[in-house]
């Protein structure tokens, strides 16, 4: 992924995501194992699929129908292998997994509670399990549980992150700066990736005090991390430090009410340093009307009030007094906004 040419290869995942019914087999092939089985021997058979996985005929028939359906295998001979377009989507394996785990792990929001999200968003908000899985009231107070839930949360945001932030770095220039503050910075993903394409920056992540101590973890064994550090707080109503000369949001500001968002861009742009850049990678509105709706499209449906346009971010930037605004489209699975600006020296 060194190469920027390749950035949006990661989305190929998606083409095995498309129904509900296929991203369920897959999803129960790589729990069974089956994929991580014919990704080591390349090429088997049903009579060996049935004698390792020790599966009834019927049940594995139906498994294997559903991924050549979603052309994940295909047969050769006699013998059951993995389709050229699902070998070329391997490098990206974790991601797919993530993906599926999460997109399932959230459907019966979608399925049972798709007319309350509709209708009454506070209705829906209390009723959802995908809200109360991203419960950042469990990120102060370090238990098992409320460990095991966030690091699961993030698990899911830090696999996206790992491909979204080499776009980032795409269409924008970090080696310009030497000090960055990753407002949000979850797991130090994107800090991570920063670093290890710039090694003239250093970052810090500031975050509220449980995703630190997962943070931590997450790159405590890169070479990275010596330049990676971590800040607990809530920028909110905790202070924010100055002294950097790039302050990030990235996929944090849509976590946000109108208010809440402008609040944390105003602080930020305080503790900017005079001459320093706000920038912020965001998703935008869904874009629905070029065809069918995807399946691993789901946990993106349940934000889909969060997402704001540029112009919002864009007539505080300008309130505030920052210059050369600069805003750009990037489609990815969603769209996304790259918005960048200059604070007056």
């Amino acid at each position: 992924m060194s190469d920027n040419s390749n950035v949006f290869d990661y989305l190929r995942v998606d083409e095995f995501m498309k129904g509900a019914v296929e991203s369920r087999a897959l999803g129960t092939a790589f729990e069974l194992g089956i994929i991580d089985y014919l990704v080591k021997t390349r090429h088997t058979d049903f009579e060996e699929l049935l004698s390792v996985f020790k599966l009834d005929r019927q049940g594995l028939g139906l498994i294997v129908d559903l991924l050549r359906a979603n052309r994940v295998v295909e047969e050769d001979q006699g013998e059951i292998i993995l389709s050229s377009g699902f070998i070329k989507a391997l490098p990206y394996i974790d991601l797919m997994k993530a993906k599926l785990d999460f997109a399932n792990l959230v459907a019966a929001d979608f399925t049972d509670l798709f007319t309350a999200m509709i209708r009454s968003p506070d209705e829906f908000f209390s009723r959802s399990r995908t809200f109360k899985l991203f419960s950042y009231g469990r990120c102060f107070e370090r238990t098992p549980q409320n460990y095991e839930l966030v690091k699961r949360w993030m698990g899911y945001t830090t696999a996206l992150t790992r491909h979204e932030a080499m776009v980032c770095m795409k269409y924008y220039d970090f080696s310009r700066h030497t000090r960055i503050l990753d407002i949000g910075g979850n797991s130090g993903e994107f800090a991570l990736r920063i670093c290890r394409k710039f090694p003239g920056v250093d970052a810090t992540v500031y975050d509220l005090p449980l995703v630190c101590d997962i943070g931590e973890d997450h790159v405590s064994r890169e070479p990275e991390a010596e330049r990676i550090s971590f800040l607990k707080g809530d920028a909110l109503s905790d202070p924010v430090p100055a002294g950097f000369d790039l302050i990030t949001f990235k996929s944090m500001l849509h976590d946000w009410p109108d208010r809440e968002a402008g609040v944390l861009i105003e602080r930020a742009a305080n503790a900017l340093a005079p001459g320093g850049t706000i920038l912020i990678f965001e998703r935008l509105p869904l874009e629905l009307q070029r065809g069918t709706a995807p399946f691993s499209i789901i946990p993106f449906l349940l934000f889909f009030r969060s997402f704001r346009m540029p112009e919002r971010y864009q007539e505080q930037l300008t309130w505030i007094g920052f210059k050369n605004i600069k805003i750009e489209k990037i489609v990815l699975e969603t769209p996304f906004m790259l918005i960048t600006a200059e604070k007056k020296v």
